[in-house]
């Protein structure tokens, strides 16, 4: 599924001959209480001001559509007649970078965590992360997993220098709140009454074969994982790890990350 075309390819076709700006016409493209750009004409030469409206409604419908396919669980969370107000705000100050709609949406949380009317629900915005890593790891390259034997196969003397391979889907999301149980709630419709928002959660967001999984990880693990993610070697990211959570268990959290198809390969030894 596409995107309408870029407010600028559309004010170069309607505005041809007009001394209208591509960017006077995109403001106005997303603006629904913004007028038609002044002198803007149809291919009739007659005034298109009408056809514009009729434009421009299609656009921000279309926008606020694939936010809505993206975000279920903010939907819910929020309410169908408040998440509509809530995406027509975000189009008019985030217009599309990209052609691709699937793609809409990337600042959707850093958007929602500055909304001052939802400063009273500050886990929004990881949920919202959340779902964008979702939908990150559903659209990724396909990558065989890491066969966790192969670290089996190294010398004793190799396991703590090597390095991962990060799987093309993997993601983390570290939260104060309780995002697995948020969006589990609210996502996919289970049990919400035992949501406890006093505890933080991080995640593993994959797809280690065709289906996304949004994984609990234990404490320090979201550390230890993005250590790996950065080029950290095996040794470098528990130490890191060890240092902010005593408690982190390197046996279980590599496990973990390994039947949780983070990684596609390893690398420095051998």
């Amino acid at each position: 599924m596409t995107a309408p075309k870029s407010p600028s390819d559309t004010a170069d076709a309607t505005c041809k001959g007009n001394r209208i700006g591509a960017g006077a016409f995109s403001r106005a493209l997303l603006d629904p209480d913004a007028p038609p750009p002044a002198g803007l004409v149809g291919p009739d030469g007659k005034a298109a001001g009408k056809r514009f409206n009729v434009y421009r409604n299609n656009v921000i419908v279309s926008l606020c559509e694939a936010l809505e396919q993206t975000f279920p669980a903010i939907v819910t969370l929020v309410g169908d007649a408040y998440f509509k107000a809530l995406s027509r705000a975000f189009v008019v100050d985030h217009p599309p970078q990209t052609p691709v709609l699937m793609w809409y949406g990337g600042a959707f949380a850093g958007f929602l965590e500055e909304f001052p009317p939802l400063a009273a629900y500050p886990y929004l915005a990881d949920v919202a992360r959340v779902e964008w890593a979702w939908l990150q790891a559903f659209h990724a390259a396909d990558a065989p997993p890491l066969d966790p034997a192969v670290l089996s196969s190294l010398a004793p003397e190799e396991v703590a220098s090597v390095r991962f391979v990060r799987h093309p889907a993997a993601d983390i999301v570290t939260s104060k709140w309780p995002v697995l149980d948020l969006v589990r709630a609210n996502r996919f419709a289970e049990d919400a009454a035992g949501v406890d928002l006093d505890v933080p959660q991080a995640v593993l967001v994959t797809r280690p074969e065709l289906d996304v999984e949004v994984l609990l990880l234990r404490p320090g693990a979201d550390v230890f994982l993005r250590a790996l993610f950065e080029g950290a070697s095996l040794g470098e990211a528990a130490a890191r790890a060890l240092d902010m959570t005593p408690e982190f268990s390197l046996a279980d959290s590599l496990s973990d990350c390994l039947s949780g198809g983070a990684f596609t390969a390893v690398e420095g030894h051998g």
